[in-house]
């Protein structure tokens, strides 16, 4: 009988210990990765002018901006830049006072917050001139 009955109480055990194993279930939160955000800025520039566009950034990472086009053939200079959005003014963190079509600024943000590019006449617009422009942004 006892044979019998450790038999009995081995199985109800292994059984107890099985129906326990399977009613844990583990959850996981998936992690999403922050995706590089693309925006287009388009816009025109008269002489002595400028024009800025504000995007906002939502986590630290690298921000890149374009200069895609200016003019007609991208062999208008005019100046090209990044910087931080004061709320009423962009303040300029990179510039390049000498930008054509083509025309790379790189930087990273730290956190996050409203950044500002812009385009600006830089003395060689002449007088009623307008230069149609492209920008493109990719950030965090």
């Amino acid at each position: 009988m006892l044979p019998v009955f450790n038999k009995r109480l081995f199985a109800i055990v292994l059984l107890a210990g099985l129906a326990v194993a399977c009613d844990d279930e583990i959850t996981t939160t998936p992690i999403t990765p922050t995706l590089p955000k693309t925006e287009t800025f388009t816009g025109v520039v008269t002489q002595n002018g400028a024009a800025t566009h504000n995007f906002d950034v939502g986590s630290s990472g690298s921000v890149t901006a374009l200069l895609k086009t200016v003019g007609s053939d991208n062999t208008v200079v005019v100046s090209f830049a990044l910087g931080t959005w004061t709320g009423s003014a962009c303040s300029i963190v990179l510039a390049n006072d000498g930008a054509t079509g083509g025309a790379i600024l790189n930087g990273t943000m730290t956190g996050i917050g409203t950044l500002c590019a812009r385009v600006s006449d830089v003395g060689n617009l002449a007088s009623g001139a307008e230069v149609a422009y492209t920008i493109e942004v990719v950030h965090p």
